[in-house]
């Protein structure tokens, strides 16, 4: 029987190999050869691998220049970021990297700009989103990202604008402007993907109306690592006295907290809003995991206490 852990890695494998064949499909057919610019570091390199050839006369090929960008992340990665995730991203860029060195450059698919541009950007989106969604990445920003993430709380979005901003301005005025805005629809494409599969990041607002708080309560603090706030409440037509239960929660936990609250209470109400913004004091993956982790640990210790006290009252009943 193929066990939960077993079908995880065995889930990450195939994710890891079609995300670097999707990476290096999306460059070496698509992006390179029509002259469009990827976003973030693989733009970055490819404006590096420009600039060394009109500048010196010297070809460098892309995929080395990535793979060595990222080593320096990798070790900041290995300190800040986690190093399951660390590894993983880099093995995963060094695999697409590494093909996008052996592999052909050349347009299989396509030599129009514009569908280029839309297509490599939605597979690299789909490359970095499934990763994601796998709990590693394909490297490069994604590293910086998680590292910022884990050591300020904020996102990089910010310098991520900014990054790929100046990978369109240069790109304007080394290879024209008209190729400089098929860039852009490269990165819009790939941010639309991204955000169409990787939905973790979102969060959500549930208001929950119940006539049994507690019980619902107990079911979701017992599941989700989430705070509740309990708001007395009363129904305007029936004039009848509830609880509205307001918790702020990820899109990964939605359905699970839909399926707690109706198996305790079925005529519960709940309404789901987007949250644009979130201030503070919600526990990201790494505080519930140690929180879950905390719990599991205090249930061993009440077990083996009550454990050492049935076997102490057997040893008095048998004296």
């Amino acid at each position: 029987m193929i066990t939960a852990r077993v079908r995880e890695y065995g889930m990450k494998a195939i994710v890891f190999i079609l995300a670097a064949v999707l990476v290096a499909i999306s460059m070496n057919s698509f992006f390179i050869p029509n002259n469009i610019f990827s976003g973030g570091f693989n733009g970055v390199a490819q404006l590096i691998s420009l600039f060394f050839d009109s500048v010196f006369g010297i070809h460098i090929e892309v995929g080395a220049i990535i793979m060595a960008t990222n080593i320096p992340l990798a070790i900041a990665g290995w300190i800040y970021a986690g190093r399951e995730f660390t590894i993983l991203s880099f093995l995963n860029n060094f695999t697409a990297s590494f093909m996008q060195i052996v592999l052909p450059k050349t347009s299989l698919v396509t030599q129009e700009p514009i569908l280029a541009g839309l297509f490599g950007g939605l597979l690299l989106g789909v490359s970095i989103g499934l990763t994601f969604k796998m709990g590693f990445s394909t490297g490069g920003m994604d590293i910086v990202a998680m590292i910022v993430q884990k050591t300020t709380g904020k996102s990089i979005g910010s310098i991520n604008m900014f990054i790929n901003g100046f990978i369109v301005v240069v790109a304007g005025a080394f290879i024209g402007w008209q190729n400089a805005m098929y860039t852009i629809i490269g990165i819009y494409a790939t941010s639309v993907s991204v955000d169409a599969i990787h939905t973790r990041h979102q969060k959500l607002t549930a208001f929950i109306v119940t006539s049994h708080p507690d019980e619902v309560i107990k079911a979701l603090q017992e599941a989700l690592i989430r705070g509740i706030t309990v708001m007395p409440s009363r129904g305007a037509y029936t004039q009848e006295p509830n609880t509205t239960l307001m918790m702020v929660l990820s899109r990964y936990e939605l359905t699970e907290m839909q399926n707690l609250v109706k198996s305790v209470d079925v005529n519960a109400f709940i309404n789901i809003v987007s949250t644009v913004e979130v201030s503070n004091n919600f526990w990201n993956e790494d505080l519930q995991s140690q929180i879950r982790r905390e719990r599991t640990v205090a249930k061993a210790q009440i077990t083996d206490a009550l454990n050492i006290g049935e076997e102490a009252d057997k040893i008095n009943l048998d004296k």
